[in-house]
């Protein structure tokens, strides 16, 4: 039998913490149809007879009918594919959900909160849904496979080896558990990084997100094509999906003397068409670094984020002994930042303070 099995598609997501520039979500979300049309497609061209969806196909809160009719309508185009879905913490099965309340093409199935078995010639498939935004635990502890020489597999939202003491817990499972189940393919998601080929015969699979959704999620994002035969061996093969790839790039300012220049190094950098960048500035400052001020002026749009992890370049220990206005105002900022109960928003503040103290004294 021959599957694809992806999870965490997160239709309608809105990018809100993604960029400052605000076509970048719309872009995202344009991404997110290109990628799963893609999975379709391959589908559709390749004869795949299941496909495994493992939780947050779409976002509760934002989701539109729109895009639940063209996905729906991606699945028509599958129908000889027998479609599979478990929902998880951003999709649950909750009572004003489109899973309960939208009319969905003949192929598809959605599993609830009650592990549920639909047995097929090739394989008995299990799945397991949220029902809530939230999930302690799934049933798994007392569930059985009742017909071990069949090919047997388990579709699921689930966090692995996650604690189920944590106050919002997104169904917790033991991976020794799900081993000593027997199953011959466990089609994972929640975790949107790839995890397929960590280990030896490795069967409890993470696909990934099928797009990026930030920079917290570096790398190639897609699908995981399988297929599993009458000897219970499995095949697996990852195959990327997004066309696009966040990466992030350091930038040593300690050479650097002004907003200008700063401005001119960052707009040289030269990155690839197909990739998102986020630039950290590094080193010390010679100058009052203003972020929002920077992104103004930058040219190549790859640019999504700037951030700051540069210190302050100014020896306030040595500048203080000078006999001048500049030695006694950085006496006064030296003890105001050696105070204990500053946080570091205080912390910042006062570096800033500094910078424009020295620039106004120079």
């Amino acid at each position: 039998m021959k599957f694809v099995h992806i999870a965490d598609t997160h239709f309608d997501r809105p990018f809100i913490n993604l960029s400052d520039k605000d076509i970048l979500g719309d872009l995202r979300r344009m991404d997110q149809r290109k990628a799963f049309k893609k999975a379709i497609d391959y589908i559709k061209e390749n004869n795949i007879e299941f496909l495994f969806i493992s939780g947050d196909l779409y976002e509760q809160q934002y989701i539109k009918q729109s895009t639940i009719e063209y996905i729906n309508n991606l699945f028509k185009e599958i129908p000889n594919t027998r479609i599979f879905i478990s929902p998880g913490n951003h999709d649950p099965y909750i009572k004003n959900s489109y899973y309960n309340k939208f009319n969905w093409s003949e192929n598809v199935k959605i599993f609830s909160s009650k592990i549920e078995k639909v047995s097929t010639d090739e394989a008995n498939i299990y799945g397991y849904g949220f029902d809530d935004f939230y999930c302690r635990e799934c049933g798994l502890e007392n569930f059985e496979i009742n017909d071990k020489q069949k090919l047997n597999i388990l579709i699921m939202h689930a966090t692995l080896d996650g604690s189920k003491t944590v106050e919002k817990p997104y169904n917790p499972i033991s991976k020794q558990l799900l081993q000593s189940k027997g199953f011959d393919y466990i089609a994972l998601g929640h975790i949107h990084k790839l995890s397929y080929n960590d280990e030896p015969n490795q069967n409890i699979v993470y696909p990934g997100s099928t797009v990026s959704l930030g920079f917290d999620e570096l790398g190639e994002h897609g699908m995981i094509v399988g297929e599993l035969n009458e000897e219970k061996k499995l095949k697996l093969e990852f195959l990327p999906l997004d066309e696009k790839e966040f990466k992030v790039t350091q930038l040593d300012v300690s050479e650097i003397y002004s907003k200008e220049e700063l401005i001119e190094k960052i707009n040289t950098l030269e990155i690839p068409e197909n990739i998102y960048l986020k630039v950290e500035l590094i080193g010390n400052r010679n100058f009052e670094i203003d972020i929002y001020d920077i992104i103004k002026y930058l040219s190549n749009n790859q640019i999504i984020k700037i951030k700051d992890f540069t210190k302050l370049a100014y020896n306030l220990e040595k500048i203080q002994n000078e006999n001048t206005l500049r030695g006694l105002f950085a006496e006064k900022m030296n003890e105001k930042l050696k105070s204990e109960e500053l946080t570091e928003e205080q912390k910042n503040i006062i570096e800033k303070a500094i910078e424009i103290g020295f620039e106004a004294l120079q």
